[in-house]
């Protein structure tokens, strides 16, 4: 594949969810930051975690790399639209748009509410397809670029409490499908990944406080573990830079073999 290393040099790159430290968002940004990426960081809060993530990033980036950041609540309205504006206004271009933001369910099919719905797919389907809209026009005047779109492993599987959360991410690889095959041929280059239990904060929360829980979920991890934010970081480097372009539309499982079952 040839040496990728500094790749991201000169390149803008906009991520969304990048507020939690041990999040996959803060993951991808300190990965692009070290290989020379400009960022433009984006989250709903909290303004803090944020701030962190962007400090880690400018302390790894080398030469003239710039973090900037910027808070929406892509649950809203026009606020996809906003993040990329803010992003092309500070940059005047985006090169690579990943649209990571997420939130989960937990709540037994049967008793959702209709708010509980919408909020789910807003965030984590909606903002995704109107933040990809927002970057064509750059992406096109640049002469082309990378949207990866972090999708997960349930959206090839189910979940006890995780039906909206499945639905949205089935339909954001059926996204990365219908994207790749549009736009494919302007250059715009669109994938997926889909990663499987990985060490983020909601389940080093869960490993803290419930001692069966490693057990119970590596039992069908044929790596035998978790996988670290940095794997998914890495995967997300790979796509942003790699000269394997006929790889489009492609969603990339990383789940340690949990789906092979």
């Amino acid at each position: 594949m040839g040496n990728l290393d500094g790749k991201l040099t000169g390149k803008v790159a906009v991520i969304s969810g990048a507020s939690t430290p041990k999040g996959l968002g803060a993951a991808i940004a300190r990965r692009y930051a070290a290989e020379g990426a400009s960022l433009f960081l984006a989250a709903d809060g909290p303004a803090d975690g944020l701030a962190t993530t962007a400090e880690d990033c400018r302390a790894l980036c080398p030469g003239d790399g710039v973090v900037e950041t910027g808070l929406f609540d892509l649950a809203e309205p026009g606020a996809p639209e906003a993040m990329v504006a803010a992003a092309v206004k500070t940059f005047g271009r985006v090169n690579v748009l990943v649209n990571n933001a997420g939130i989960r369910d937990h709540v037994q099919f049967g008793d959702f509410t209709r708010e509980e719905f919408d909020k789910i797919v807003s965030v984590n389907l909606s903002a995704a397809f109107f933040a990809s809209q927002a970057v064509l026009p750059t992406m096109r005047e640049q002469g082309g670029g990378r949207i990866i779109h972090m999708a997960s492993q349930m959206g090839h599987i189910t979940f006890d409490k995780r039906a909206v959360y499945g639905l949205t991410k089935a339909a954001l690889i059926h996204l990365t499908k219908s994207m790749a095959y549009e736009l494919g041929r302007e250059n715009i280059i669109v994938n997926a990944i889909s990663p499987g239990p990985i060490l983020t904060q909601p389940i080093l929360d869960k490993l803290e406080n419930d001692p069966d829980y490693a057990e119970a979920r590596t039992t069908y991890l044929r790596a035998g573990r978790f996988g670290k934010p940095e794997e998914i970081a890495e995967l997300a480097y790979y796509l942003a830079v790699t000269d394997a372009t006929y790889m489009q539309g492609t969603d990339l499982v990383i789940d340690g073999g949990y789906t092979t079952h």
